[in-house]
């Protein structure tokens, strides 16, 4: 049975106080890769061989009291664009930090390039689509 105080615990009225949220952006880039330090010869990721690449960019925390958001997603979409700019089009096993390009390594590899840029990031999900696999890297604790 529900106790007397039952609405009393309910969640807060707007503005009433703090509230975790979660907002994210996703962005996609095409490029091309092989993983031959991985497998064995003959193996079809010793190929190059290309992907389209979804990633999706989480950040977490309380909203701005005063604008009522967490963030702008202009800001996050300018920070976006210089990584997009990296790796679209490109071949991965080319970029430092990259040489061993698998979703473990291209997820963290935003997360560091995103992490002083936008306070509040949770998350970062990179997707292959197509071959529906996917990574998320998050360093906050388990």
């Amino acid at each position: 049975m529900f106790s007397e105080d039952w609405q009393h615990e309910r969640v807060p009225p707007f503005g009433a106080e703090a509230d975790m949220y979660e907002i994210f952006k996703e962005f996609t880039f095409e490029a091309a890769h092989h993983l031959a330090v991985n497998v064995a010869d003959g193996h079809p990721y010793a190929r190059l061989h290309g992907h389209s690449f979804q990633v999706e960019v989480s950040l977490k925390c309380e909203k701005d009291k005063e604008k009522h958001w967490l963030c702008d997603f202009g800001e996050i979409e300018q920070q976006i664009v210089e990584l997009r700019r990296q790796l679209d089009h490109s071949y991965l096993n080319d970029i430092s930090g990259l040489e061993v390009p698998t979703l473990e390594n291209i997820s963290r590899w935003i997360w560091d390039r995103l992490r002083d840029e936008l306070p509040g990031l949770d998350r970062v999900l990179v997707r292959r689509g197509s071959c529906g696999e996917g990574c998320v890297f998050s360093d906050r604790p388990a």
